[in-house]
This record gives structure tokens, sequence and C-alpha cells, in this order.
């Protein structure tokens, strides 16, 4: 039984790709974590095309030596018709490397796609491959057009809920324009579930299917198999059992900053750092950093001993941690906050709902007084850039909350504004404005 596409917001941009003249149209490399859905949407792209030419180089290995001689992309291409028994003809044909992290040659020569072979579309995905292009000196910088993906936002899970409507109806409100309340609630709702579900596509998928939350467990299991199996990939780097100590520590340490002594006791905090930012690498897990925001760039003033490590998807941390069935019963929202799961979600969405053309930053901003200080602890938990202005984020998992940091932050920094999200519909408090969880993506959307 085939399994049916939901569709996702990239779509369009590889519709639009696909359109572009040749001279316009660069080879595509689909960057992201394995199993977010890359090698599905380059396929459901493959539809519009006479043709489709589909290359996974983890299943066939033997077709890697035609990239390792010296022949020009046309006679790579008549080789591989051969070998496929499907013509590779420019307008008419999709050709796609998948996996192609694991065919380094392949990947050296997407440029020359470019270069010599512009009149055909030419598409590449893969996982771990910021490991892979470490290792080429002269990837194709100006040449290749690289986009990156993640899980199911949540307007792609409403989407997949048939209720695009929703979808179209949050976009489109803000703190001058709210929801109905009965509309908002109902929103909320959604919401719950999604938090469950989480973003994967094939958990989102078991949950379009048969609407039973309970039956995603085993599809989270083996997701996790599969990504912990490919940390062996690593091994050469950091070993595996410290790859695992510190997955799972991220999980147990998103309410703060992440201290690596707590990862794996009695390991060199070097290692445990290198294993860190292997797992960041791989697009499993995400930094917040902090950053001074005395003016733009945000990352001009980043302070990396000050991190905050969010998990990529909501389901896992909860499934990893044992708190989906604690969710699971509850009838309103009292159970939002374990872990900080407000904060992930927000996190996430906001990298979600940013351009897929470059790689996305997180930041935040916290002051810790000295015991001598007159002054006391502060943290906005994200930051944003929007233009020429900084926008502070202070997350609320429920209804209610002092603002205090947010404030102190937007006087010390001569912000005008600043945004709460939490579980309020929208609105506004004199100078803050107020968006709830779900609609936060309107932020960098907007």
């Amino acid at each position: 039984m085939e399994i049916q596409y939901l569709k996702r917001n990239i779509d369009k941009i590889l519709l639009a790709w696909s359109r572009e003249k040749p001279s316009d149209r660069k080879p595509l490399l689909l960057r992201g974590a394995r199993q977010v859905g890359k090698s599905s949407a380059i396929r459901q792209l493959g539809k519009q095309f006479k043709h489709f030419v589909e290359i996974n180089f983890d299943e066939n290995k033997e077709v890697r030596s035609f990239f390792e001689s010296s022949l020009a992309p046309q006679e790579i291409c008549q080789q591989l018709a051969l070998y496929y028994h499907t013509p590779i003809i420019p307008g008419e044909t999709l050709l796609f490397f998948d996996e192609i992290q694991s065919c380094q040659p392949a990947l050296a020569k997407l440029r020359y796609f470019y270069e010599k072979y512009a009149e055909l579309h030419v598409a590449a995905a893969g996982s771990l491959l910021e490991f892979a292009l470490e290792e080429i000196p002269t990837f194709g910088v100006g040449r290749i057009r690289s986009l990156f993906m993640y899980p199911f936002g949540f307007d792609e899970f409403l989407t997949a809920l048939n209720e695009e409507e929703l979808s179209e109806a949050v976009k489109a409100a803000s703190p001058k324009k709210p929801l109905a309340d009965p509309i908002h609630q109902q929103i909320l709702g959604r919401l719950k579930i999604f938090l469950i579900c989480g973003g994967m596509p094939e958990v989102v998928s078991q949950y379009v299917r048969k609407r039973d939350l309970l039956s995603g467990e085993l599809v989270l299991n083996d997701l996790l198999t599969v990504l912990k199996t490919d940390f062996a990939k690593y091994r050469k780097r950091t070993p595996l059992l410290l790859l695992n100590e510190v997955f799972e520590s991220v999980m147990r340490q998103t309410e703060g900053k992440f201290v690596y002594e707590r990862a794996a006791p009695g390991t060199p905090s070097a290692a445990v750092r290198q294993a860190l930012d292997l797992l960041i690498m791989a697009g499993l897990v995400h930094p917040v950093t902090h950053t001074a925001a005395n003016g733009i760039p945000l990352g001009a003033e980043a302070n990396h001993k000050y991190r905050r490590i969010i998990p990529c998807d909501t389901s896992l941390f909860l499934y990893t941690l044992g708190l989906r069935s604690n969710i699971l019963p509850a009838a309103d929202f009292s159970a939002i906050n374990r872990g900080s799961l407000a904060e992930i979600f927000t996190g996430l969405e906001l990298l979600k709902a940013a351009s897929c053309y470059a790689p996305q930053q997180l930041f935040c901003w916290q002051r810790s007084a000295g015991s001598n200080s007159p002054r006391g602890n502060a943290q906005v938990d994200f930051l944003i850039q929007k233009g020429s202005s900084i926008i502070p984020i202070e997350v609320k998992s429920g209804i209610q909350g002092s603002m205090q940091s947010l404030r102190l932050f937007m006087k010390e920094k001569h912000i005008e504004r600043g945004i709460r999200t939490s579980l309020e519909n929208f609105g506004h408090y004199e100078d803050i404005d107020v968006y709830p969880l779900y609609a936060i993506g309107n932020v960098v959307r907007g």
C-alpha cells in the first residue's frame, strides 16, 4: 500500500525551482536531519516530470564508480540512463541523488552539472551532509543551491489534518486582529495533539491515518533506533556510548544552560563538547546561544559558553523521557511545561518558519547576577532579528506570569516592542504583543 504524501511548505519552493530558466537554476541540495521528509519531497516533485531517476548511494553502491572517473556530466547521465533503463533528457527528467553523503565523488561533482549541464534538473538529498562537506575543500559555493528542511511545523500539521483553513486563519491573525475565542480554543486542542505527535513525518502520517496517538509509540521507538544506529557513523570522531549519553542528557537538560559535567560524569568536557557539536551538525539537537544583543547581527556578540540545547522534535523528547503518557490523559495543558516543552516548541517553530535558504540560529539573552550585585537574574527565552530590529520573545506555558525579564531587557536595550507567547489568544499589554504558542511562527513569517 502506497502511503499518502502529506503536503509540505517546501513543495512550493521546489516547484518554483523546477520552473526556473536553466541559466538561473542550480543543482539543488536538500539538507536536514534524517527522517524529516527530504526524499519524499523530491519524489513528489518528480511526479511533475515525464521521467524520474533516483539513485540511492546507500542501496546502489555499484553506481558510485560512475562518479569516480573523470567523466563529464553528460557521460555520467548516459551511463545512468543505461543502468536504470530510463531516459535522462533535459527538461523531461528529474535526476535525484539520494543519500549523497555516501558518495563524496558525486557530491563533489554536483557543481559541474551547473557549469556543464545546466539544462538538466538535478536534485540531491542526504543526512549527515555537514560531515561530508567538511571533507570537500572545493565544494561548489555559488554553484549549488542548498535548502534546509525540518520536521513538520504546526501549520503543516493542520494541513495534514485537512484543516488548511485553520492554518490560514492563524497566519492571518495578529494582536490587532485576534481569532474568535471558540476558534482559538479549537486550535489549542490541535496544538496539544501536535506536541504529543511531534513533526516527524512517519509519526504524523500514522496519526493522520489512524487518529490514535498511542499508535505512534512503536514508530517513535523505530525512529530512535534508526537515529542511534546512525551514531555508529560518528565513531571515528566520538565513542558511540558517549554520543548516546550526551543525546539523552540533552533531553534531561532542556530547562537551562547545558552543563557538560552533567552529561557524562567523569568524561572530559572537551569530549562532551565534541559529541554535542556532532549532534548539532546532524540536526538532532539545536543550540540556543546567549548574545549580548547590543546590535545586529545577533551572532556578533554570541557567547557559546552559555547555550541551552533543545531536541529536534517534541515527540522524540517526550518519548525519550517517558512523558507522553503523562500528557495524553490531561484534560488541560497542566503538563505542557514538563521539561520546558513550551520553550522547545517555540524554538522549533521559529526555525521552521524562517527562510529555508540558509541554516538558522537561535539566540537568547541571560544575565546572572553575582552575590554582591544589586541586579537580579534575568533571561529572555528567544531573540530574533527582523530587518534591523531585535525582537525579544518570552515564553509562558500557561496564560499567566510576569514579564519582568522581558521589560528589563527592553529597557536596557532601548527596544520598543516585545513579544509574549503563551496559551492566550492574540492581544497586547501596552508595549508587548501577545501571540498564542501555535502562532509564534507568524513573528518570523509576518
